[in-house]
């Protein structure tokens, strides 16, 4: 049984968009081994695309597949594009278990990092020698 996770995002005319989503699936993958089918897909712009990346899966013998969204929120890309792309992918590989995740930016960690991320970046820490407030 061969469990694969297909990280599903957006997608930009500027490839350099895509490196923190590149950097999340690398990351996946040096945690948990390279024996982890872990594929990053994109709904425009960019490939492979959602149905090009399944069918990459599906061929590696995964008979299960989560597909999480690297959405921040559940607009209509996430509640009606992409269920839209799960029914056609079930369609095409009926050998293989498809689940939808939530979209990670409704997950309690990100909210959590993109909180903290702001205030950081609000409130810079003073470097020592930075020229801050001398006594």
């Amino acid at each position: 049984m061969s469990h694969g996770l297909l990280l599903f995002a957006h997608g930009a005319r500027d490839a350099a968009w895509a490196r923190p989503f590149e950097q999340a699936r690398d990351h996946i993958t040096a945690q948990h081994g390279p024996d982890t089918p872990v594929v990053l897909a994109f709904l425009e712009f960019m490939s492979p695309t959602l149905l090009q990346a399944g069918e990459q899966l599906a061929r590696q013998g995964c008979d299960q597949v989560t597909v999480v969204p690297l959405f921040l929120g559940a607009g209509g890309h996430v509640r009606k594009d992409l269920p839209a792309l799960m029914d056609q992918i079930r369609l095409r590989h009926p050998g293989t278990t498809w689940r939808l995740a939530p979209a990670v930016g409704e997950t309690d960690t990100l909210v959590r990092a993109l909180a903290d991320a702001a205030w950081q970046l609000a409130h810079p820490r003073e470097q020592p020698g930075a020229g801050g407030d001398a006594a």
